[in-house]
């Protein structure tokens, strides 16, 4: 059995020697391989990708969708943000919304948080037992393991942002008028909980790794953390067969 990841002895600064303009160079020339990969993904039809981006309030999946994607064709890739579930949502299976947004074959497809977030809040809310948590876990593991078994490649991103960080975005949330918008009085309690969600991360890194790791993105540094994610991406990518189809003429 593998070591259980401990988030506190990892850091969430670079954890390469990159300076932020070589880490920027290197995303250019990713971001045009991506872009070629996705090309023959989407012509070949074989696979699909689903991306997951999980972390704690501020740590910058929204950046991350933004700036580590913006070289894609939009005709080829989807994004689903999921938020707090609606009255419909929790009249199904907490995987019920989950499923319906998988990506068919030949599109990526990423999320904005995921269904992890049916075990965190319920979790640090003490809205649900241990017993139920585990039952999501195994459902979990069991939904993700059928995705790669119809060729899904699946990716699962914890983008790790230190609390001082966090408040210090909050404050930024609070003063820069354009960032206004994403502020929420909820936010203050949830990164208040910083340490609560931190356990409960670790839980899930240990208990939904069967069908894909989970790779942790120092996210201190937004250049550093898109420079990251991208590089996973193109690396993960490249170990399949991706290609253009052949066409009988």
């Amino acid at each position: 059995m593998s070591k259980k990841i401990k988030l506190a002895d990892i850091s969430t600064s670079p954890k390469e020697k990159i300076t932020k303009e070589e880490a920027l160079e290197a995303s250019k020339k990713l971001s045009r391989e991506l872009a070629e990969i996705q090309n023959k993904l989407y012509a070949q039809k074989k696979y699909d990708v689903l991306i997951i981006l999980q972390g704690m309030d501020a740590s910058g999946k929204d950046s991350a969708v933004k700036h580590v994607f913006s070289g894609v064709n939009p005709a080829g890739c989807r994004v689903k943000s999921f938020k707090a579930p609606t009255e419909e949502e929790l009249a199904h299976h907490f995987l019920w919304r989950i499923s319906k947004e998988c990506p068919e074959k030949g599109m990526i497809q990423i999320f904005n948080r995921s269904q992890y977030e049916d075990i965190l809040v319920p979790t640090v809310e003490k809205l649900a037992d241990d017993k139920l948590i585990k039952a999501r876990c195994e459902e979990i593991n069991c939904f993700e393991a059928g995705l790669v078994r119809n060729n899904t490649i699946l990716m699962k991103f914890y983008l790790h942002i230190s609390h001082d960080k966090q408040v210090e975005k909050l404050q930024e949330r609070k003063t820069n008028e354009y960032k206004r918008w994403k502020y929420q009085k909820e936010d203050i309690a949830a990164i208040s909980k910083h340490d609560e969600f931190a356990k409960v991360y670790e839980d899930i890194f240990d208990r939904c790794s069967e069908a894909a790791p989970w790779k942790i993105i120092p996210a201190d540094k937004k250049w550093y953390k898109n420079y990251a994610i991208l590089n996973e991406i193109v690396q993960e990518l490249e170990k399949y067969e991706i290609h253009f189809p052949k066409v009988d003429l």
